[in-house]
C-alpha cells in the first residue's frame, strides 16, 4: 500500500492557491478541469517530497462547506483492489463504494473518515460480486 494524497474542498481556488503555493511553498503539479462534473482538481506537492500530494477540489457550483465537508478523503494505492476489499469486508468493514470498475473503492474509518482505494496500474477487469454491488451510505 502506498499513501497518495489528501483531498480538501475549497470554495475560492485562487485564494487557496495563494495560501498553499505562495505562502506555504507547495507547488502545483497537475490540474484537471471537468466540464461534465463541474469541478477543478489541483494537485500540490511540498518541495523535496515527490510522493504525497494535497488535492484541492473546487466545485464550480456554490456550496456551503460545513460539518467537515471541506475535508474529502485519504487515498491509498493498492496492489489488488479486489483482494483488499474482500479482506476488509471479511473483517466487518463496509465497502461504501465498491470497486465495480476494478479501479476505485471507498471505505470509512471508525471515525467516519472517507478513504479512497485506487488500483495500482491499469484497472482490473470487472468482477463479481463487486460489479453489481450497490453503494452503501456516503463516501
Amino acid at each position: 500500500m502506498k499513501y497518495l494524497h489528501t483531498m480538501v474542498r475549497v470554495t475560492n481556488l485562487d485564494a487557496a492557491l495563494d495560501f498553499y503555493c505562495n505562502k506555504l511553498g507547495l507547488r502545483e503539479t497537475k490540474r484537471t478541469n471537468s466540464e461534465k462534473g463541474r469541478f477543478t482538481l489541483v494537485f500540490l506537492r511540498a518541495p523535496g517530497d515527490e510522493h504525497a500530494e494535497l488535492e484541492l477540489t473546487h466545485n464550480w457550483d456554490p456550496e456551503e462547506l460545513k460539518g467537515g465537508r471541506n475535508f474529502g478523503h485519504l487515498a491509498y494505492q493498492v496492489d489488488d483492489i479486489y483482494a483488499l476489499c474482500q479482506r476488509l469486508m471479511d473483517a466487518g468493514v463496509t465497502i461504501n463504494r465498491p470497486p465495480r470498475d476494478g479501479h476505485m473503492a471507498f471505505i470509512r474509518s471508525p471515525e467516519n473518515i472517507s478513504i479512497e482505494l485506487l488500483q495500482a496500474g491499469p484497472a482490473l477487469p470487472p468482477r463479481e460480486p463487486w460489479a453489481s454491488m450497490p453503494n452503501t451510505g456516503e463516501w
